[in-house]
């Protein structure tokens, strides 16, 4: 079908959850990763993929479904053929959306060929005595039981000051890491959850994505108290997580933000005040299609980064599941104005860039600036063979405590966002 239409999706600035597939998008109509809205304006006769996503055109990607104008139902003629005017405004909206979605997936396969200097991200390894290599387990002066003292101590005071000192030891490490990060707008750091605990959250992941997909169907909770809204819906799922339900996700973050330096990276650049914005598993399963590269927030002069995102593997990330790919370096101002550019720059600027991939090992993470340039790929794994296998990420964001709105809802279950935690909070309860 041809059409020739204008249409612009607006920002929706509500407090309740977005979103970085992260309903089954199969069954629900609804990356980072992880962001702002897409906005279109599909000119007549306009049929140059290369150009549809530069300005004028706007051209920041999200990681969420864009909020779309819903027609006015009109009534229905007495043809026995369908015509347009008999399209219910939900109809109409769907339509436009998936007209949308074929032309961000044909701008994202021109994208893969015009990325071609591509490396998988390697980790950034810091020796500082006392701590790990690039990670909580297995290293530094940690003796072989996790952690924990020769003589058993099972009071609150003894294992906050257990706790303590874990975080102590990687200070150091978590600020040298932090150079990295802001360097680059990405870092990956090996062996920060153990795969015991990986296993168990993907398990537990999947479980409690049927059963959110049962609930919202029933009517019982509306979509976005269960998933946030994602662009390139089909087969991805943004889970936000119901904290403080279960056990396994204080197991996660005792082991993230107390025996890891993830912390210390982020309290080295936002201090300990930076405020929980995401909590959330992101799932994308075999046939998921590659998104566009994107910025999660937009550069702002004189501003500094506004979030820092955690995404943790569940599973072994292999190039055929869909990793997600980085251009280090572009969380900068230069960056995003060639990005921007309406004149064709835009192309030649990622053309031969420098990009990593994120070709994770169960336990490792990679933490982003959300001003980086970004995307999901495309998860082929069932190319190779039987069903394929999906990519689960378990992520978490901090917000620089200086920014109000960030432009981009948030996918983190209403309650836990309204609680506004921060850093700070989390390490000392957990």
């Amino acid at each position: 079908m041809t059409t020739t239409m204008t249409m612009t999706t607006t920002t929706t600035t509500t407090t309740t959850t977005r979103a970085r597939t992260r309903t089954t998008r199969k069954t629900l109509s609804s990356p980072r990763a992880p962001v702002l809205f897409l906005l279109f304006s599909i000119a007549a006769n306009s049929h140059t993929v290369g150009s549809f996503l530069t300005p004028p055109i706007v051209a920041i990607a999200s990681k969420r479904r864009p909020s779309l104008p819903t027609a006015k139902p009109t009534a229905t003629p007495t043809a026995r053929q369908p015509t347009p005017l008999s399209l219910s405004g939900s109809d109409v909206s769907n339509l436009l959306y998936e007209e949308q979605e074929k032309l961000i997936v044909r701008r994202g396969e021109l994208e893969e060929s015009l990325v071609s200097n591509l490396a998988p991200l390697e980790a950034h390894v810091v020796k500082v005595r006392g701590t790990g290599n690039a990670g909580g387990f297995g290293g530094g002066k940690r003796n072989n039981n996790g952690g924990k003292s020769k003589t058993k101590n099972n009071n609150k005071t003894s294992n906050k000051t257990s706790n303590s000192n874990n975080h102590n030891n990687f200070q150091a490490e978590g600020k040298a890491h932090a150079q990295v990060l802001q360097n680059e707008g990405i870092l990956r750091l090996d062996n920060v959850l153990p795969p015991d605990t990986a296993d168990s959250l993907r398990d537990y992941a999947s479980s409690l994505r049927q059963t959110s997909e049962r609930e919202v169907q029933s009517g019982l909770v509306p979509p976005l108290h269960r998933f946030a809204d994602v662009l390139l819906k089909s087969n991805r799922c943004d889970l936000p997580l119901p904290l403080g339900q279960s056990p396994l996700l204080a197991s996660a973050l005792h082991a993230l933000l107390l025996r890891s330096p993830v912390s210390s990276v982020i309290e080295s650049l936002f201090g300990t005040n930076a405020v929980l914005h995401e909590f959330s598993c992101l799932v994308s399963d075999p046939g998921s299609q590659r998104q566009v590269l994107h910025p999660d927030t937009p550069y702002i002069d004189g501003k500094g980064p506004v979030l820092y995102t955690c995404f943790v593997a569940l599973q072994d990330v292999t190039p055929e599941m869909g990793p997600t790919t980085w251009m280090p370096g572009t969380h900068t101002k230069e960056a995003h104005e060639a990005f921007g550019d309406a004149t064709g720059r835009k192309d030649e600027f990622l053309s031969g860039r420098r990009a990593v991939t994120g070709t994770l090992k169960k336990g490792d993470c990679a933490i982003f600036d959300s001003r980086v340039l970004h995307c999901g790929t495309a998860n082929r794994s069932h190319l190779e063979g039987g069903e394929g296998t999906s990519r689960a990420l378990f992520y978490f964001s901090f917000k620089n405590p200086e920014v109000g709105y960030t432009g981009n809802p948030a996918s983190i279950r209403p309650e836990i966002g309204r609680a506004m935690l921060t850093l700070g909070d989390l390490m000392e309860d957990l």
